[in-house]
């Protein structure tokens, strides 16, 4: 590590000033606080304890064996540094870490190397490329789950932003097809595709575990389980992980990609936990998954719905026409079976974006969802069933799909029912 200077303090201010950290109160707090210990040489009073009692208040009983606060907050603030470094940070001269199982921070200046063919972006983009294929393939022979990985999907777009000439590309995107995509294509706004990501824990010494009912890092410490199986083992709290998507979430990810980036310049592609209120405010959003992992960023949007995800049950339709059922509950054992999805298409928080939600209990759903809002024979069905009376389409819809799949891959989708949305005082 190189001798703190005044460019390693602008280095840190410029990462608290970033977007990476801007709704992120408590990780900029933590980051402020080891820095300054850091820079002015008070590193050996960096332990769990005393950042507990010094930078997040807790009282002088706070104990980390059984308040695991700090090491959450600390492994998500090495995330958002690994991410602010893929970012905003590309360029940035300093490199700011914080090694795992230390609260100590490193800086280093950014290699450089003065080869001009490194430099290229046609070098750089291969790099991407190669390691992005690495990742994929790891991905794709997990026993139980696909790594949801940003630039691997990425990459993935780009090559196909290389074949905007060909017939294939040209037949997909069809007139029903450019309608329906219309609001997030056409608009001059950034698009980001925000995909679930389930929080796993890993229990040091024993592998990855996931508790469904806990999908956010601030509710481990609430879990009696994880308390019960820490005190069983006599292990320390887990620690969060949230790098691991569905195999139906990557699926619909790389659909989505494919069909929108060569038509839209600026889509990013995220997980649902680095997902900020200031991004769902700004720029229109796809989220794909289940809701409870999005269940902050969608709770506060202008429209009022009839159809809802009930995470524990399934989807409820909450004022039933005619013979239409009040719940719609999936029938699968997870690899096949009929899994039911609703699209959600409803005006951002500010009323002046647009969000649409893919979400099911089943991710398989989700794709075959996904999948139908996307293939031009689906897409020209859905709008003529969309279609009011006077000719218009509604500018808000809620639409319910039956997924039915086989060994995880759904091969037949059909649509169930719909609703317009109206914003108040439409």
């Amino acid at each position: 590590m190189i001798a703190a200077g005044e460019d390693t303090k602008e280095q840190i201010d410029r990462i608290l000033r970033s977007e990476t950290l801007h709704s992120s109160d408590g990780l900029r707090r933590l980051l402020k606080f080891l820095a300054d210990k850091s820079l002015s040489g008070e590193d050996d009073q960096l332990k769990e304890y005393t950042i507990g009692i010094d930078a997040f208040g807790k009282p002088a009983s706070y104990d980390p064996r059984h308040d695991s606060t700090v090491r959450i907050q600390a492994g998500r603030l090495r995330q958002k540094l690994s991410e602010y470094y893929q970012t905003e940070g590309k360029d940035d001269p300093i490199i700011v870490e914080l090694p795992k199982g230390r609260y100590k921070l490193n800086w280093q200046p950014r290699a450089r190397i003065e080869d001009e063919a490194f430099h290229s972006p046609s070098f750089r983009d291969e790099i991407v490329a190669t390691a992005s294929g690495k990742r994929r393939i790891l991905f794709a022979v997990s026993a139980c789950l696909i790594a949801v990985s940003a630039w691997a999907v990425y990459t993935t777009i780009r090559l196909y932003q290389e074949r905007q000439s060909t017939a294939v590309f040209h037949s997909q995107w069809s007139p029903e097809v450019a309608t329906l995509w219309a609001p997030f294509v056409n608009s001059e706004r950034p698009l980001v595709i925000a995909i679930s990501a389930p929080l796993f824990l890993d229990l040091q010494g024993l592998g990855i575990f996931r508790d469904e009912n806990i999908n956010h890092p601030e509710d481990i410490p609430k879990s009696a389980a994880i308390a019960a199986v820490e005190k069983a083992l006599h292990i320390r709290p887990p620690e969060p992980i949230i790098y691991y998507g569905t195999q139906g979430g990557a699926n619909a990810s790389f659909r989505l990609g494919r069909l929108l980036a060569p038509r839209k310049a600026n889509v990013s592609l995220i997980n649902s936990h680095e997902l900020s209120w200031r991004q769902v405010s700004e720029s229109n959003v796809i989220f794909i998954g289940s809701p409870r992992f999005f269940s902050q960023q969608l709770g506060n949007m202008p429209v009022k719905t009839e159809l809802f995800l009930d995470p524990g049950v399934g989807i409820r339709n909450l004022n039933p026409k005619g013979q239409e059922s009040g719940t719609f509950i999936d029938d699968n054992n997870r690899q096949t079976g009929i899994a039911y999805t609703l699209v959600s298409h409803t005006p951002g928080p500010l009323g002046s974006t647009d969000v649409i939600s893919f979400s099911g209990r089943n991710s398989i759903g989700v794709a075959g969802a996904v999948a139908w809002f996307t293939e031009p024979a689906s897409a020209k069905e859905l709008l003529a069933r969309l279609r009011k009376p006077s000719g218009d389409l509604p500018r808000y819809y809620q639409v319910l799909l039956k997924v039915r799949f086989q060994d995880g891959f759904p091969f037949e989708t059909s649509y169930v029912l719909h609703r317009e949305l109206h914003t108040p005082g439409s």
